[in-house]
């Protein structure tokens, strides 16, 4: 017998995210004003590695990991970073290149609900090859992600749109000139 009584009510209310529902954040990292990285980010489970203090997950308890969706058009995704914990990307829909390295000079095309896993400490980004908006699920390892460590020019060019980061990694949008 089950140790955890949840009601129906209970269950839809604090555990099930509706992706009807759902709100992306257009604003959830650093480089999302870059033109080739913007990209509508949907927070699931966990606070993930969020640069925006105001995000909130559909879904809040601790999982020790933290879901995330993401949607692309063609030729958008994620500039290079890296994290402090393990990253999945499992495509719904269309092709998606992850690629990684120092300067991302290596690449797989994915699709969908193919795996990608990048492991702690490799830069990394992704982005949508295919020919329509599409996307994809991004898993982050851990409770306790840390922040998002970008490449140099990624945090040069996002300076010149106005956005930094920071000393806590948090993203800071200062006025315009």
């Amino acid at each position: 017998m089950a140790n955890l009584e949840i009601s129906v009510e209970e269950m839809e209310r604090e555990r099930v995210a509706r992706f009807g529902n759902s709100k992306p954040n257009p604003m959830m990292f650093v480089d999302t004003r870059l033109p080739e990285h913007a990209r509508d980010l949907f927070s699931v489970i966990g606070p993930g590695v969020s640069e925006d203090p105001s995000t909130r997950p559909s879904i809040t308890d601790s999982h020790g990991f933290n879901i995330a969706y993401v949607g692309a058009e063609p030729g958008c995704g994620a500039a290079l970073h890296n994290h402090v914990t393990v990253e999945v990307f499992i495509p719904f829909s269309g092709q998606w290149t992850i690629y990684w390295g120092d300067e991302g000079e290596n690449e797989i095309q994915v699709g969908p609900l193919d795996c990608f896993s990048v492991p702690p400490g490799v830069m990394r980004g992704f982005r949508n090859d295919g020919d329509e908006y599409a996307h994809m699920v991004a898993v982050v390892g851990g409770d306790d992600n840390g922040k998002v460590e970008w490449a140099q020019s990624v945090l040069d060019r996002a300076g010149e749109t106005g956005l930094r980061l920071d000393e806590d990694g948090n993203l800071v949008v200062e006025p315009a000139e």
